[in-house]
């Protein structure tokens, strides 16, 4: 016999509004912020509210709309850009051979820090913080990869780094207006590089604290997940979040001083 589902009390645009007010809190476990503080406080503004675990049988609704909702807060092209990967480790190295969750889809990886396993967040932000493009790939994937769909559409100059040294990922970006900016490994001949160029490599440590932040306030990253499509979830709505956050890491440019960055010669 089927058994007949129930329609939900709560809508579709509360439920996302949930899962993004939770990487907004301060709170680590997503079952203590749903009965402490939205069940106990946020009445009024959900007078519908479910059972918590009615409320974690309808998180997979939110997947598809929670993509769609991050198109709608894409930041400007403002001309410059920064593309960095970080992981999201899905559970500890030791625990691979017995991981099931995401054996299917995870794999394992490695960044400066050293091996993992689970999933890279590719993420392209620019000057002010605002997340432009993300995708979200196999732990082994290399950065350069999705770089070319990531900047669809945008111009001027992405800085990158040395993860991102590729002459025929540079040729494929600069054919469609976008200069890819990278630090050149020690083994590599030294070339000249503009003054300009130099000071946009320096202030590459904002898509890196903007990582730290999407870890650490955002809460992006955890391994106690039961299903793939509620992690995917997570990410997104925490995504949400942080697009929501009203100071972000930001270089404070002008238009001039915008304008000075991307003039080329």
């Amino acid at each position: 016999t089927r058994q007949r589902r129930r329609a939900s009390r709560l809508t579709l645009s509360e439920i996302m509004t949930i899962l993004i007010y939770f990487h907004q809190a301060q709170y680590r476990n997503f079952k203590a912020f749903y009965l402490l503080q939205v069940c106990r406080h946020c009445r009024g503004e959900f007078p519908n509210l479910l059972s918590y675990h009615r409320f974690v049988a309808l998180i997979p609704t939110a997947l598809m709309p929670l993509c769609i909702y991050l198109q709608t807060r894409r930041g400007q092209d403002t001309g410059i850009a920064f593309v960095d990967a970080t992981s999201l480790v899905v559970c500890h190295n030791r625990r691979i051979h017995s991981h099931r969750v995401f054996q299917q889809v995870a794999r394992r990886g490695k960044t400066s820090m050293g091996w993992f396993y689970g999933f890279k967040l590719h993420l392209v932000v620019n000057d002010r913080g605002e997340l432009l493009a993300f995708r979200i790939t196999p732990g082994n994937v290399d950065d350069r990869e999705p770089v070319p769909e990531l900047t669809a559409g945008l111009t001027g100059k992405l800085i990158g780094d040395r993860g991102y040294i590729s002459q025929q990922l540079f040729d494929e970006l600069w054919e469609r207006g976008l200069q890819l900016i990278t630090k050149i490994r020690r083994n590599m001949r030294n070339k000249l590089m503009p003054m300009v160029d130099k000071l946009l490599l320096r202030k590459r440590a904002l898509i890196e604290t903007i990582n730290d932040q999407i870890k650490n306030i955002q809460q992006i990253e955890h391994t106690r997940h039961r299903s793939v499509v509620n992690a995917m979830v997570n990410v997104l709505a925490a995504l949400g979040a942080y697009t929501h956050q009203p100071r972000k890491p930001s270089l404070h440019l002008s238009q001039n001083d915008l304008n000075l960055l991307t003039y080329d010669e």
